[in-house]
């Protein structure tokens, strides 16, 4: 190959090797990495070991192929081992919602459901109560405030309707 000896002279020596054999390089490395990036990460160490070793090249021992070769099969394995050594990392993930969200904006719903609920009439904010806010079912309801079944639904019907016409503003209570 010549004589590289010096700094200018390894320089010119790592040039050669790479544009003679740089793409064979590369090729072999991405095969043994799957990854192009990787490769070419893994390509460059190979080539800075052959300009730190360029007395050792140029003295012809060997294909200077091979001696490639092998350096990029070395620095492949000696990656895959660094890797399974160590636990994977996680990286951060950004669009994850915060762990405890704002519930301000249900107070405020809970504050005007309240307040709505007071101008309704007793009889159908009682209905409301039980079905909705203790989750009875209309026959466990009638029970409870000793109407019947169809009462009850006839309530929670004008109740809800009435309770829409407060919470919308027009505080006119429908009555039935």
């Amino acid at each position: 190959m010549g004589d590289y000896r010096g700094p200018e002279a390894a320089e010119t020596l790592v040039r050669s090797l790479y544009a003679e054999h740089g793409r064979s390089l590369l090729a072999y490395a991405t095969r043994l990495t799957g990854d192009r990036a990787a490769a070419e990460d893994v390509v460059q160490e190979t080539l800075l070991r052959a300009w730190k070793h360029a007395d050792d090249l140029s003295e012809g021992k060997g294909s200077v192929r091979g001696w490639l070769l092998t350096v990029a099969r070395n620095l492949v394995t000696d990656r895959a081992r660094a890797r399974a050594a160590r636990p994977a990392e996680v990286a951060d993930v950004e669009d994850r919602p915060p762990v405890a969200g704002d519930h301000s904006e249900s107070v405020v719903n809970t504050m005007v459901v309240l307040d709505a609920l007071d101008q309704v009439s007793p009889e159908h904010r009682e209905v409301l109560v039980q079905l909705y806010y203790r989750g009875r079912s209309v026959t466990e309801a009638a029970k409870e405030l000793g109407v019947p079944p169809g009462t009850v639904k006839s309530r929670s019907y004008y109740a809800l309707r009435a309770l829409r016409a407060v919470m919308a503003g027009s505080e006119t209570e429908v009555a039935r």
